[in-house]
Parts: C-alpha cells; structure tokens; sequence
C-alpha cells in the first residue's frame, strides 16, 4: 500500500509503502533454530541470483510477493528454509534461467564443476529436453 504522508515538524510531504502481513511467520533453519521470516533477506538472496540479468525488477518483486503470499496462507506459521528455497527455485526458473542456476548452485551446495553439470543434466531429463 502505498501513503503519502505530512511531516509535522517540517510540512514535508513524503510517501510510505506498507504491506499487509496475514500472519507471523517463523523459519525453521536445518539447524533447528526458529527465527523469524524476514522478506527483506529473501528478496537479498533473489537479487544476488539475479544480478546483471535482463529481468525487469518489476518481475521479479512480483515473484517475490507471490511467495510470501504462498507461505502467509499456507496453514503453517512455522516454515524450513527447505520449503522457502524450493519455492524460490520454482520461481526463478521461470523467470531466468541462469539466475536459477546461481540460486541452485548456494542452494544445493554444489562444490565442483561436476556439480553444476549434474545438476543440468537433471534439469534437461526433467524437462524432457535432449542434448
């Protein structure tokens, strides 16, 4: 939601954006550990992916939003970064593919190069594609 607003001090005149959050969420890391689901970190984490890529940034606040969206109305409040890193998977891998790559690449924990061409290879059987 978007306000603009009128400081008292100063007669500025200023615009606030405000979202609307259904429920508190909370992660669950593989560690165990619960914290609190923070959107600001997610969107970090999906710029990093989408660094210098052509994808207007329009796109991709909207997947960021549909996530977020997808986690308030599922019937949890307590969510793995599993779930939240598949869902972030699923949505860069329609927006960009090599932002996808990157994603999957901290995601997976891939160390080698035989990890990214696994990886690949896996995708293309998946998708039903031939080399």
């Amino acid at each position: 939601m978007r306000r603009r607003r009128l400081c008292n001090a100063c007669a500025g005149r200023f615009t606030t954006f405000e979202r609307v959050q259904l429920r508190e969420l909370y992660v669950v890391k593989k560690t165990g550990q619960r914290v609190p689901f923070d959107r600001n970190k997610l969107a970090r984490s999906v710029m990093i992916a989408m660094q210098k890529r052509p994808v207007d940034v329009d796109r991709v606040e909207q997947m960021i939003s549909g996530i977020v969206r997808q986690l308030e109305s599922g019937g949890n409040t307590d969510i793995t970064s599993d779930e939240i890193g598949e869902l972030v998977m699923e949505g860069l891998a329609g927006l960009d593919k090599v932002a996808y790559v990157r994603y999957a690449s901290v995601y997976r924990d891939f160390r080698a190069t035989e990890d990214f061409e696994a990886f690949i290879e896996e995708e293309k059987l998946s998708k039903g594609e031939e080399e």
